[in-house]
C-alpha cells in the first residue's frame, strides 16, 4: 500500500506542476527502482511492473513508435469527426491577437501578464482635450432638444465637432488628426455619453468601425492621403454600410454583389473596375455622411483580374454623389437622434482604386472588419455603458439620500438598498472592465475575443444597473422631459446590446467559440494539423499537440481536485492579504473552466457549436473571470484603496457566485449525465462554495452612493458634471449638498419633536422651532432653502396640451 501511495503522489505531484512526459516518466522509473531494491514483495511481480512500464511508458516517450501505435488512429477518427472551418470563422479567427482569455485558458493564469502593464492615463494634451472642447461641447448640449425637438445635434454642435477633431481621435497627426489614444477616446465617448447619448453615437461611430479605422490599417498611400486629412477636418463625413435586409450576424449570407467590369467613371471611358448593387439598413450616420464604406461580395466572371470567379467579401469607398447611389431616408432608433439610415446602390460603378488597400486587399473584407471591430467592441460601446453606469450611481444615490417617505431617505430601505449595491457594484465592474482592456489596446494588444467579452458584459450590466435606477427613480424617471436625465439613457439600452454583434449572438457563438479555438493552448493545433494537407506533417502536429492536450487535461483534473478540497489555499498569487484569497479563488476557476471547456469538447465534438446554451454558459464563465481579474487590476492600479474594497469584494463574489451558477448548469446538461456528475464531484468536492454577496457587504456598497466622497469620486469619475441649478443632474447635486448641510439640524428637529417641544416633525415646524429657539434665523433660511432645493430636485416636467412646451407649475 505505501508503494501504491507513492506512484499515486509521483503521478499527481508531476500533474500538477505539469512536469513534462519524460520528467515524470524518469520519476516512475525512479520509483520503480526504489521498490525492486528496498520491498520484499515477489520478485516476478516486480519484473511484472517493469513489463508494464515498458509496454505503456516507453512508447509514449518514443515518438515514432507513439505515433504508430496511437496518433496514426486518433488521427483518422479526427479527420472524420472534425468540421471544416468556413472562411468567415477563419477569418474570425485569425483576427486580432491572443491575450489575457489565453491565460485564463490555461488553468494557471500568469497575473504578471496583466500586472506589467502600465496604469491607464491621459497625456497632458488629452487631458486638456477633456477639459476644454470636450467639456465645452456638453455645455452646448440639450438632450431634450436634440432627441425631442430637433431631432438631430444643432448645426452649431455639428460645426464645433468638425472644427475640433472630434471626427479624428484616432487618425495619426501626419494626416491632421489627434491620434489620441483608446483609453482618451474612451474618456471623450464617456463624457459626452454623460451628457447626450445621440451626441456620444455621433462622435464614436467615425472614431469605431468605418472608413477612418481601415484606411488607417490597409489602406493604399493614395488612399490615406487624399481621405483622411479630410476626415480630420470634417470634410467628409463617414460611414459603414454591412447590414442589409437579408443578412445581419450571418455576413456569409450577404446578397450584395460587385463584378469586375469595364465602365464609365469621371468622365473617362473603359475604366476597369466594379459594377456595384446593395441595399444597406440601420447605417448610422448615413443621412449625412458624404463617404460610404461598402461590404459586398465580389465576383470577377470574365477573369479580367485572375483564373478565380467568386473573389470574396471585399470593402470599397464610394463618394456620396456617385452615380446611383441612394441616400434613404432615416431609421428612428428607439427615440434617438444620432442619424441612422438606409443605403442603397444600383449599378454603381466605381474604379478599382475604390477598393480600400486596392487590389491586394480584395477578398479580404471579412477579415479586414473582423480587425477592426475592435473599436466599436472594446472602446465606443462600452464607453458608453459606462457613461449610464456612472450617472446612475451618482445620481441615484444622491436621489435616493434627499429623496424622503415616512420621514426617511428611501436609500435607507433595505428594498431600495438592494437596488443601489446592485448599481456600485455593477458600475465598479463595469469601469475596471472598460479600463483593462484599452490599457491593452494601448500597450499594443488587439484583443479579440476580449472585445467580445467587454461588450456583451459591460451591456448587459449596464441594462441592469438602468433597470434598477429606474426603480429607484419611479415616476421620476418615466415623466419624460428636459429635468428627465435616466429616461433616454433607458431607451438607448437595446441599442447597445443588438449592434456591433448582437449579445445574443456574442455570447453564445463567439466569445467561447472563438475563444477555445484562438485561446485554447492546443485545440486549434489540433484542428489545422488535421487539416493539413501534408498527410505526413499533419500527423506529427497532432502527435505533439494531442499528447501535450492529454496531459494538459490529466493536469487539470488533478489540479482542479486539490483546489477543491483545499480552496486553493496554498496556491501562490499577488495581492495583499484582503485580495490573495480572490485571486486564488480566480486560479481555482481558470483551472475549472479548462477542464470544463475540454469535457465539452470531447463530449460533443463539433456539434458543441450548436449547443448554444452550453457554449453560452462557458461564455459567461470566462467573461465573469475577466471581470473579476479587471476588478482585482482596478483596486491595484487605483493604490489598493481602502474604502473601495467593499466594492471590489462585491464584484469578485458575485463574479464568483456567477461562474460556479454557469459550471452547475454545464454539468447539469452535458448529454451523459454521469459525466456531468464526475465533473461536479472533480469541481466541488465538498460543497457549492459560492453565494451571493451577503446583504451586510451589499449594505456597505449600497451606502458609498448614498452621500459624496472620495470612493464615489473614483466610482463616477469620467462623466459630465453640470453646477446649473436647473440642470436635470445639477439640481440634484444641489440639494444633495444642502441636505447634507441641514442633516444636523435635521436631527435637531427630530429630538424636539420626540421631547414634546415641537408639534410636527414636518416642514411646518421650521417656524415653530425659530419661534421656540430651538434654531437660528440664519439655520431657519437654510432649512427653507433646503427644503425648496428637494422639491425642484423631485419634481417633473409638465407640458401644455397643445404641443411639447414645458409648462412651470
Amino acid at each position: 500500500m505505501m508503494w501504491l501511495g507513492l506512484f499515486v503522489l509521483i503521478i499527481v505531484v508531476a500533474a500538477y506542476f505539469r512536469l513534462a512526459l519524460p520528467v515524470w516518466s524518469l520519476l516512475l522509473a525512479g520509483g520503480l527502482l526504489l521498490l525492486h531494491l528496498f520491498s520484499d514483495i515477489d520478485p516476478s511481480q516486480k519484473y511484472l511492473l517493469w513489463i508494464v512500464f515498458a509496454a505503456v511508458i516507453l512508447p509514449l516517450n518514443i515518438k515514432q513508435l507513439r505515433r504508430n501505435l496511437i496518433s496514426k488512429p486518433v488521427y483518422a477518427v479526427m479527420q472524420k469527426l472534425m468540421p471544416t472551418i468556413s472562411q468567415t470563422e477563419q477569418e474570425a479567427l485569425d483576427a486580432g491577437d491572443v491575450w489575457w482569455e489565453a491565460e485564463l485558458f490555461s488553468g494557471k493564469p500568469d497575473f504578471s501578464v496583466i500586472q506589467n502593464l502600465p496604469p491607464a492615463k491621459l497625456s497632458k494634451e488629452e487631458q486638456a482635450f477633456l477639459d476644454g472642447p470636450v467639456e465645452t461641447f456638453c455645455e452646448m448640449l440639450d438632450d431634450w432638444q436634440i432627441t425631442q425637438v430637433d431631432y438631430d445635434l444643432s448645426p452649431e454642435a455639428w460645426q464645433y465637432l468638425k472644427d475640433n477633431g472630434f471626427f479624428a481621435l484616432i487618425i495619426p497627426k501626419e494626416y491632421g488628426g489627434l491620434d489620441y489614444s483608446a483609453y482618451c477616446h474612451s474618456q471623450v465617448v464617456l463624457k459626452i455619453g454623460s451628457r447626450s447619448g445621440s451626441a456620444a453615437v455621433t462622435v464614436m461611430v467615425p472614431n469605431s468601425l468605418g472608413p477612418g479605422k481601415l484606411l488607417m490599417t490597409y489602406g493604399t498611400k493614395e488612399q490615406k492621403d487624399y481621405y483622411l486629412p479630410r476626415l480630420a477636418k470634417g470634410i467628409d463625413v463617414p460611414c459603414f454600410g454591412l447590414t442589409g435586409p437579408d443578412a445581419g450576424s450571418d455576413a456569409g449570407a450577404m446578397p450584395d454583389t460587385g463584378v469586375v467590369c469595364y465602365g464609365s467613371y469621371d468622365g473617362e471611358d473603359n475604366v476597369l473596375g466594379v459594377r456595384l448593387n446593395f441595399e444597406k439598413r440601420y447605417i448610422t450616420l448615413a443621412p449625412v455622411a458624404t463617404l460610404l464604406g461598402i461590404a459586398f461580395k465580389l465576383y470577377d466572371p470574365e477573369h479580367l483580374l485572375s483564373d478565380e470567379e467568386d473573389r470574396g467579401i471585399t470593402l470599397a469607398l464610394i463618394k456620396r454623389e456617385t452615380e446611383g447611389i441612394e441616400i434613404g431616408n432615416r431609421h428612428f432608433p428607439m427615440n434617438q437622434a444620432f442619424l441612422n439610415g438606409p443605403i442603397r446602390g444600383k449599378d454603381v460603378f466605381i474604379p478599382l482604386d475604390s477598393i480600400i488597400g486596392g487590389v491586394d486587399y480584395i477578398g479580404r473584407g471579412w477579415s479586414m472588419l473582423m480587425e477592426c471591430l475592435g473599436d466599436g467592441r472594446a472602446i465606443s460601446l462600452p464607453a458608453l455603458g459606462t457613461a449610464a453606469a456612472k450617472m446612475a450611481s451618482k445620481y441615484t444615490g444622491a436621489y435616493a439620500r434627499i429623496r424622503q417617505q415616512f420621514h426617511t431617505p428611501i436609500g435607507y430601505f433595505e428594498g431600495v438598498e438592494e437596488m443601489l449595491t446592485e448599481i456600485a457594484g455593477q458600475t465598479y465592474a463595469i469601469n475596471a472592465s472598460r479600463v483593462l482592456v484599452l490599457n491593452a489596446l494601448d500597450n499594443g494588444a488587439v484583443p479579440s475575443v476580449i472585445s467580445g467579452i467587454v461588450k456583451q458584459q459591460l451591456m448587459e450590466r449596464m441594462r441592469r444597473v438602468i433597470n434598477d435606477a429606474m426603480d429607484v427613480h419611479g415616476g421620476h424617471a418615466i415623466s419624460m422631459g428636459p429635468l428627465n436625465f435616466m429616461g433616454r439613457g433607458y431607451q438607448l439600452i437595446p441599442v447597445g446590446i443588438t449592434v456591433e454583434g448582437a449579445n445574443i449572438l456574442t455570447r453564445t457563438m463567439m466569445i467561447f467559440g472563438q475563444g477555445a479555438m484562438r485561446s485554447h493552448p492546443f485545440l486549434l493545433k489540433e484542428v489545422e494539423a488535421v487539416h493539413n494537407k501534408d498527410r505526413a506533417k499533419g500527423i506529427r502536429d497532432f502527435d505533439n499537440a494531442f499528447f501535450a492536450h492529454v496531459g494538459f487535461i490529466i493536469s487539470n483534473i488533478v489540479r482542479t481536485f486539490w483546489f477543491g478540497i483545499s480552496f486553493a489555499r496554498l496556491e501562490k498569487v499577488p495581492g495583499d492579504s484582503d485580495t490573495r484569497y480572490y485571486y486564488r479563488q480566480l486560479v481555482k476557476m481558470s483551472s475549472a473552466f479548462a477542464l470544463m471547456a475540454d469535457v465539452c469538447v470531447a463530449v460533443l465534438g463539433g456539434s458543441l457549436k450548436r449547443r448554444e446554451k452550453l457554449s453560452g454558459r462557458l461564455a459567461d464563465v470566462l467573461s465573469n473571470m475577466y471581470v473579476m481579474t479587471a476588478a482585482l487590476q482596478h483596486y491595484e492600479e487605483q493604490g489598493r484603496q481602502k474604502d473601495d474594497l467593499v466594492l471590489l469584494k462585491w464584484v469578485c463574489e458575485d463574479s464568483l457566485f456567477n461562474m460556479q451558477t454557469a459550471l452547475k448548469g454545464i454539468m447539469k446538461n452535458l448529454p451523459v449525465p454521469v459525466v456531468g456528475a464526475v465533473c461536479n464531484f472533480i469541481v466541488f468536492p465538498l460543497t457549492k462554495p459560492y453565494h451571493r454577496p451577503s446583504d451586510k457587504l451589499g449594505h456597505k456598497v449600497a451606502r458609498t452612493i448614498l452621500q459624496p466622497g472620495e470612493t464615489v469620486d473614483r466610482l463616477t469619475h469620467g462623466i459630465f458634471n453640470s453646477n446649473d441649478k436647473s440642470d436635470g443632474t445639477g439640481r440634484i447635486l444641489h440639494a444633495l449638498d444642502l441636505v447634507l448641510k441641514t442633516d444636523t439640524l435635521q436631527h435637531k428637529l427630530r429630538t424636539a419633536y420626540k421631547q414634546g417641544q415641537l408639534s410636527s416633525r414636518d416642514r411646518d415646524a421650521y417656524s415653530e422651532a425659530r419661534e421656540k429657539n430651538i434654531i437660528s434665523e440664519a439655520e431657519y433660511d437654510l432649512l427653507l432653502e433646503a427644503d425648496a432645493a428637494i422639491r425642484n430636485a423631485i419634481k417633473v416636467d409638465e407640458f401644455s396640451f397643445s404641443g411639447w412646451q414645458v409648462e412651470t407649475p
